[in-house]
């Protein structure tokens, strides 16, 4: 495995790759590697010739009370897992290599980044995407891999490529989880075995929506209220929002008659944040978008 922290040599490393016709594939990550992580480059190797792993910690998506500090790095660990995998090259800049002195452009795509987390975390997508931006036009893929669990990142990247008119396809892939259905997070290491426990709550939540919506139920605000009340039966667990949107807009939706669904909720356990999704659709309807058939 190759390792790169400047931006010239592994553009130069990639020119020579293109020029002999391979094709490349690029899973951004911010460290702290786990087996969501291991998943997307093992999709990757099944799809591209090469394949590059960046791990940046990106500063500009955090909020000023936000975890950048305590974010966890692990980069000896995170090159044994990559290299593990047979990854080619390993993207492991520095912030004064992404934002020398002097940077000032930045990326919005505001519709998209106003709601859910855009909501509670202002000016976070507006991190993401540049930073994104930044890599893909570094790395210049021919397909970039990101997780279902960030649905709303994916989306934002996936609508600012064909804005820009980025070469690089955008795939989505399924969340995955623990054996308990948690969704596997870099964060899930901040949490206690207390909060841990609990934690799982939060898939049941999804899983009670998906019932009540496949078996009928079409008002959204009953369903609200019975994932709320799931919710509330784990003491640890802080609600932040439970919401039911359109998973190309994200605007509100008031019932599934109509289609396929996103639930998406945010929660808070002690100190942790976590986030979570389903793509629920009525009978008849396939739960899975165009976008993910491909993959």
């Amino acid at each position: 495995m190759r390792m790169f922290q400047q931006i010239g040599p592994l553009r130069t490393y990639l020119r020579g790759i293109r020029e002999e016709g391979k094709t490349v594939g690029f899973i951004p990550t911010m460290g702290a590697l786990h087996e969501g992580h291991l998943t997307l480059i093992r999709r990757a190797k099944s799809d591209c010739d090469l394949i590059v792993v960046s791990i940046f910690v990106n500063p500009t998506q955090f909020g000023p009370n936000e975890d950048f500090d305590a974010y966890p790095r692990r980069l000896m660990q995170d090159q044994q897992l990559t290299s593990g995998e047979g990854v080619d090259a390993l993207f492991t800049p520095g912030v004064e290599e992404m934002y020398p002195a002097g940077y000032q452009t930045l990326v919005e795509v505001p519709e998209l980044g106003k709601t859910l987390e855009g909501a509670v975390r202002p000016h976070h997508f507006r991190g993401v995407a540049t930073v994104v931006t930044k890599l893909l036009n570094i790395v210049q893929p021919d397909r970039a891999y990101f997780g279902q669990k960030d649905y709303q990142q994916f989306l934002i990247i996936e609508r600012l490529a064909r804005d820009l008119n980025l070469s690089t396809d955008i795939a989505m892939i399924p969340t995955v989880r623990d054996p308990d259905g948690l969704a596997l997070s870099s964060r899930n290491a901040y949490l206690s075995p207390e909060e841990r426990s609990a934690a799982p709550v939060l898939i049941r939540a999804l899983k009670q929506a998906e019932e009540m919506l496949v078996h009928g139920e079409t008002n959204l605000a009953t369903v609200r209220k019975a994932v709320e009340a799931l919710l509330a039966t784990e003491p640890l667990v802080v609600p932040e929002y439970v919401a039911f949107v359109h998973p190309d807009t994200l605007e509100p939706v008031n019932t599934l008659k109509n289609g396929l669904t996103l639930v998406a909720l945010a929660a808070r356990l002690g100190n942790t944040r976590l986030i979570d999704n389903a793509l629920i659709a009525p009978p008849g309807v396939s739960p899975i978008r165009n976008r993910l058939g491909k993959l």
